[in-house]
């Protein structure tokens, strides 16, 4: 269900005023982007206008706050369509941060002045006039196309003049005038704020009213925005792939050596492809394999950086699954299928490791290690305990112990075997839906469902990748892999 009662307007707008109070349901179409018939390989569309590299050339102060907005608007954009979850929230400072005192020091100086031109005599209604100008520019601005109806009994309302002189002549009656405001905002707030409104009403301070007033309005602004990105976010899917190259091509010729760090990406990615397996798909595809373990502070491809953080945290949870993968296998190898695998024993384990790893810098990997494997121990024993078996041998438990402590070296056998599985089942989720079957390798079933959600983020986002920059690539690896005089690429090419 919409957050709304008012039914966000369609991108082709609506003139009728009838049925606000039913609108709470929204209806979307997904629309389907022209080229996906190439997904899975480098779209081949016609190369875009990649500048020479010429010298970098000196940007002014505004031609930089320009670039900078169009990289925001790209940047808003490729969010809204990627992460399904985005919305804009709150903004809330730490309460001991320099950021909240300066705008708690201000918020009660504007207010106290505020208190003050009230309670004299004759009350100063100054503040008070351009608050409610605030209030009735919001509300208004709440309104969708349709809502004329509204819109009138608003501008009556809080008729501005009228206020003015109400003012001059010591009669503004500002609870009155709260009142209908919060009986406006009820209308049109979303459910969810309906509570707020409702414990306003209960306020009698006028200008603890006022202030409040001014806080729920920016929720319902910000609920509104949000609203908006859910409702168009079906049109945005369908056209994104256009807009995001369209605006990063207007970044191109605004600077031409912009794609410096992504020619090195794939110049890199293309000497560890085999010779037999050169083409521009299969280099592209170890490109993507490469930003899974990333060297922190190395340069960036430029056609990643909208992705940096994603793909920070995948790394992350990639070296996090290969971890718990090869414990929960050194484990039940160690101790038996049969105990290891008796009343959870496994799947607790895994919940414990989550919560030790969870943000674990390398350094101290050793010493969580030693940590789990006392856990481990535990557990078993446990298990062992109520099969009515004997515990461990203390050879057993040293063994477990050495083994488990040993995986935290980068040559560790099995730790080794373990990534190689699931940098081919990672591998396999860069193909197209439905074109390969995403078999999951032997040994990752007790880490199924992490290994599977983090192969749909990967697929999803460099496919959307792909689609986006893809003419660029194709332009970059024709450059890089084919020789001087030939202008095709065999099977496989862009």
């Amino acid at each position: 269900s919409c957050l709304f009662r008012n039914k966000m307007p369609n991108l082709k707008g609506s003139s009728s005023d009838s049925n606000d109070s039913e609108n709470r349901n929204c209806n979307s179409k997904k629309g389907r982007d022209p080229e996906d018939n190439h997904s899975g390989d480098i779209p081949n569309l016609c190369p875009p206008n990649i500048p020479p590299s010429d010298p970098p050339q000196i940007l002014s102060v505004s031609e930089l706050m320009e670039t900078a907005n169009e990289v925001s608007k790209m940047t808003i954009a490729h969010e809204i369509v990627i992460n399904q979850d985005f919305k804009f929230q709150e903004l809330n400072f730490s309460p001991n941060s320099l950021e909240s005192r300066v705008k708690e020091t201000l918020h009660k100086a504007f207010w106290d002045s505020l208190r003050e031109q009230l309670t004299k005599m004759p009350p100063d209604y100054t503040h008070a006039i351009k608050l409610l100008q605030e209030i009735k520019e919001t509300l208004l601005s709440l309104l969708l196309p349709r809502q004329t109806h509204l819109r009138s009994q608003i501008e009556e309302a809080l008729d501005m003049d009228l206020i003015k002189q109400e003012a001059e002549h010591g009669a503004l009656d500002i609870p009155f005038l709260a009142t209908y405001i919060l009986g406006m905002m009820a209308m049109l707030c979303a459910p969810v704020r309906d509570e707020e409104i409702q414990t306003l009403r209960l306020v009698t301070d006028p200008v603890h009213l006022l202030r409040w007033i001014f806080r729920v309005l920016n929720l319902m602004k910000m609920d509104m925005v949000n609203f908006t990105i859910q409702t168009l976010r079906p049109h945005l899917q369908e056209h994104s792939v256009q807009y995001e190259r369209k605006k990063f091509q207007e970044l191109l010729n605004k600077l031409p050596c912009s794609l410096t760090c992504t020619t090195e990406w794939l110049r890199n990615a293309a000497a560890e492809v085999s010779a037999s397996g050169l083409l521009p798909t299969a280099v592209l595809n170890q490109a993507y394999m490469d930003l899974l373990h990333w060297e922190p502070g190395k340069a960036y491809p430029e056609t990643m950086l909208m992705d940096k953080a994603r793909l920070d945290a995948l790394q992350e949870e990639v070296h996090q699954i290969t971890i718990i993968a090869a414990v929960l296998l050194v484990s039940s190898s160690t101790c038996g299928n049969g105990v290891f695998n008796s009343l959870g024993c496994g799947e607790r384990l895994k919940q414990i490791m989550k919560a030790l790893l969870d943000g674990l810098p390398d350094a101290r990997l050793k010493d969580t290690l030693l940590d789990i494997s006392n856990q481990v121990h535990q557990e078993v024993n446990k298990i062992l305990l109520q099969l009515q078996c004997p515990a461990l041998s203390p050879d057993k438990v040293a063994l477990l112990k050495g083994q488990l402590k040993s995986l935290a070296e980068k040559d560790n056998a099995v730790r080794i075997l373990i990534e190689q599985r699931i940098q081919a089942f990672l591998r396999h989720c860069l193909t197209p839906v439905g074109q390969n079957p995403k078999v999951l390798p032997q040994g990752l079933v007790p880490v199924q469902e992490e290994l599977l959600k983090v192969g749909q983020k990967f697929g999803s986002l460099t496919n959307h990748n792909r689609q986006v920059f893809g003419p660029y690539y194709s332009t970059i690896l024709r450059k890089l892999l084919l020789p001087e005089g030939q202008s095709e690429l065999g099977t496989g090419s862009c």
